[in-house]
């Protein structure tokens, strides 16, 4: 499985929809999907099923807001 699928998996999860599958350029807390707890679970779930490590005070909601964001910033 590569990153992407993976990252778009623990999405569903967390936000219960494979709506974030679908378009990656939803918006996960202007629909109500996320919020600043579901925020730092998908930190945690990143670093424990990628092996990627992101630290909470590097984590700004702009850049995290949507599928492809998070995507992107787990490529860097």
């Amino acid at each position: 499985m590569d990153l992407t699928e993976q990252i778009l998996d623990i999405l569903e999860d967390l936000t219960g929809t494979d709506e974030v599958k679908e378009d990656l350029e939803l918006d996960l807390f202007e629909e109500g999907l996320f919020d600043s707890l579901s925020a730092v679970q998908l930190l945690i779930e990143l670093e424990e099923k990628c092996g990627k490590k992101v630290h909470v005070t590097k984590f700004k909601k702009a850049e995290w807001a949507t599928p492809q964001k998070i995507i992107e910033k787990m490529s860097e």
